[in-house]
């Protein structure tokens, strides 16, 4: 299977793996990528995911496989059209849209997809050895799936538009400019994941999911109060769970709370 899947305690790791050619994108990562998120949607026993790449293949993923005649090669208008459905459902979005925490370990090379797949992740655990390309304009083609933009996002207009025109983003210069939220030695980097993932994992699950999505959501209207607005009825719910309750006993008794989702 190119996509490995480990659950542990409450995580669910996800990991690249085509390592004989750098763990290169190929539409299998689009079709299980999906199922694996899906799947984690629905187990409430899964609060976290992480999202790496097969240390055998020395590589995050090295992006799209040039080696494949069809690959960047649309037919015609009318095939790319009827596959216009399926784009719904390329990796990018399900992990933009996954509603739980998802982490991503860059442990080396982040080419044109491969990068931008890790611009769809809420944090990333940068590998010192990591390096982010996007070589596709020099390729006569264009970052798609949002990947300009995405970058943007986190690193504004002009990082982004630096990256895009097939300059190279090193480890260190990813977390100077908040592209990495840590960077580890190659050897403590899946750890200090794990370390990560251990701490949202400890957290109430349901107010950590509403506020990744008041935050991904809130990012998107530009008046503030309309955003602060609608935080008021995501508060009002979560001041009805069982979890806001136990959270709020247990700071009051001094003792570790237990969350169960609820």
């Amino acid at each position: 299977m190119p996509v490995l899947c480990e659950k542990r305690h409450h995580i669910m790791t996800l990991t690249l793996s085509r390592p004989e050619a750098r763990n290169a994108w190929g539409d299998d990562y689009n079709s299980e990528l999906p199922v694996y998120l899906d799947e984690a949607t629905e187990d409430d026993d899964i609060r976290c995911v992480i999202l790496t790449g097969d240390e055998a293949g020395s590589a995050f993923s090295a992006g799209a496989n040039l080696k494949q005649k069809k690959t960047h090669n649309t037919q015609s208008a009318e095939a790319f059209i009827k596959r216009m459905a399926g784009f719904r459902k390329f990796a990018t979005n399900s992990i933009s849209d996954f509603p739980k925490p998802i982490l991503c370990a860059v442990n080396g090379y982040a080419i044109g997809v491969g990068a931008i797949v890790t611009f769809c992740c809420d944090m990333i655990i940068a590998s010192d050895e990591a390096e982010w390309r996007l070589p596709q304009v020099a390729l006569g083609i264009i970052p798609n799936h949002g990947g300009a933009s995405r970058m943007a996002r986190l690193a504004g207009r002009g990082n982004a538009m630096k990256l895009a025109m097939g300059f190279p983003l090193e480890a260190d210069d990813a977390y100077r400019i908040g592209v990495a939220q840590w960077i580890q030695p190659h050897k403590n980097m899946m750890s200090k994941a794990m370390e990560i993932a251990d701490h949202l994992c400890e957290l109430p699950p349901l107010a950590a999911r509403l506020t990744k999505e008041s935050l991904n959501r809130g990012i998107d209207i530009p008046n503030q109060t309309d955003a602060a607005m609608i935080d008021l009825y995501r508060f009002m719910v979560l001041e009805q769970t069982e979890d806001k309750t136990e959270a709020h006993d247990a700071w009051r008794q001094k003792r570790d709370p237990v969350f169960k989702g609820r």
